[in-house]
């Protein structure tokens, strides 16, 4: 394959396809294959659910706001597009959270991870359980361990090992910002897999978090914190990766309709005119697949990875394999309501990182970000910027809101909630629709099994996302790395 040429097709320009593209590019030149790299994207701008708004000195994240440190992707490809320098993280002084109980806002107890104690103290004195809810959580120590390892619902292991106060009180409210689900329905697989394992083999999660407890931070050339983002905000990494990506071609307003097997003959007429139209006969015979778009137009591909929701991959991968891993996994919509106030106007003294709602205090919002306070560089000194979330499954329905509306079931929890008065100096809405993938119990074993298809009757077509592996963004990095990385020394064998 050496000083071969290779036409690569991205569907998708978020996160995971702006980093399959810089892989691909990486990994490829190091196999001696040179990739012609075509970045598909049917919005009007690359980068996906990440959007940094900066205005009146605030930095307002309108989509993800940070990623975990521990996960180390995010990090690295910052260092090598030599952006690491701009990470910053948490304000030390803000590590406290809140969680909403009957309208208080309890401090939760230090050393708790979804839920689960590593340290028993503070477990023992917390508010947000009951004592006999603690009795029962403790009980972990003595229930007897489930063995098979076979997938089921996260919600029904934690409430297994805790009970019903653990799950609803501190797993629920401290999941929905991550993944907006229904903890009795979310896969434990494909989620907390690490979970399953230490109840198998220490028969105590307790006792299994405490034995075998990883350092909560990592080391990033920053210091520890258990969250970073950029100074500039996370659109920083999206600019350095499409500065870098200038000689791939970068297409946005192209949605792709199907995707045609020369090969295996299923492309339609369309696909055939424009095949030996708009095509050179070359790159007709060379490459096996065209993709294409909306525009009638096709493109030639060696190579295809589709990083976009679930749902939309399934419409292109329909005609070729079966699917129902991709039908299976149901999508949340949220929004998001930044609001920025005086400092002057505001009382308390943001002490902490903001409070997370569990579900059955029954409010509008199921978190609030005092972002000014967690993060230093977002606000100017006598501004507070504060950041509310909407929505999770089954409870969608004030997502679609108008701005009035909806701001206004925002500011009427504050105000409850915080005792907020004081008018906004502005408001930011986002609407992020079908945004949030709910795994489906099985979904880590039918993923494999459609790669398994994939591999055999479209070889050289790829599928990964937030969708499929992990909703985090170093999740979307790390496997369009390992994506990019296993076809390229494919090739390289053959």
């Amino acid at each position: 394959m050496n000083g071969a040429s290779r036409k690569v097709v991205i569907v998708g320009g978020g996160l995971s396809g702006l980093s399959a593209a810089f892989y691909v590019r990486k990994y490829y030149k190091e196999a001696g294959i040179q990739p012609e790299i075509v970045i598909l994207e049917k919005e009007r701008s690359l980068g996906g659910k990440i959007e940094t708004l900066h205005k009146d000195g605030f930095v307002i994240e309108k989509g993800p706001d940070s990623f975990l440190a521990r996960k180390q992707e995010m990090s690295d490809l910052a260092q090598e597009l030599e952006i690491d320098h701009e990470l910053v993280t948490t304000n030390p002084n803000a590590k406290k959270t809140y969680i909403l109980q009957r309208g208080r806002l309890l401090p939760m107890p230090a050393g708790l991870i979804l839920g689960i104690p590593t340290d028993l103290k503070p477990f023992v004195g917390t508010r947000l359980l009951s004592f006999p809810g603690k009795l029962r959580a403790l009980m972990d120590f003595v229930l007897p361990p489930r063995r098979s390892a076979e997938d089921e619902p996260l919600g029904e292991l934690i409430e297994r090992r805790f009970g019903t106060e653990v799950l609803e009180n501190l797993t629920e409210p401290l999941l929905a910002g991550i993944y907006a689900a229904d903890m009795r329905k979310i896969s434990l697989q494909a989620t907390f897999p690490q979970f399953g394992e230490m109840e198998r083999r220490y028969g105590s999660l307790i006792r299994g978090m405490i034995l075998g407890k990883q350092p909560k931070e990592t080391h990033t050339g920053v210091k520890k914190s258990m969250f970073l983002t950029f100074r500039q905000g996370l659109q920083s990494l999206v600019h350095a990766l499409v500065h870098e990506l200038h000689d791939a071609k970068q297409c946005t307003e192209a949605a792709v309709v199907a995707i045609h097997d020369r090969i295996a003959g299923t492309h339609t007429g369309t696909a055939e005119a424009a095949a030996t139209g708009s095509l050179e006969p070359e790159a007709s015979r060379q490459a096996r697949y065209a993709v294409e778009l909306e525009s009638g137009d096709l493109l030639p591909a060696d190579d295809i990875y589709i990083t976009i929701p679930n749902f939309a991959a399934a419409g292109l991968l329909r005609p070729h394999v079966d699917v129902s891993a991709l039908d299976a996994v149901s999508y949340v919509s949220v929004a998001n309501v930044v609001m920025a106030f005086s400092r002057t106007e505001m009382d308390g003294n943001f002490d902490g990182s903001g409070f997370l709602v569990p579900r059955k205090e029954g409010r509008n919002i199921t978190a609030c970000t005092w972002t000014s306070a967690k993060w230093l560089h977002t606000s100017p000194e006598d501004k507070v910027l504060l950041r509310c979330y909407v929505g999770r499954a089954g409870d969608e329905q004030n997502v679609q809101l108008p701005d009035e509306a909806l701001a206004e079931l925002v500011r009427k929890d504050l105000r409850e909630v915080m005792g907020v008065t004081a008018e906004p100096l502005f408001t930011e809405i986002t609407r992020l629709p079908s945004s949030m993938p709910q795994y489906p119990v099985g979904h880590p074993s039918a993923i494999a099994g459609l790669r398994r298809d994939l591999a055999a009757a479209l070889p050289g077509v790829y599928v990964f996302g937030a969708g499929y592996d992990g909703i985090g963004m170093p999740d979307c990095i790390k496997f369009a790395k390992l994506t990019a990385k296993a076809a390229a020394e494919s090739l390289q064998g053959n």
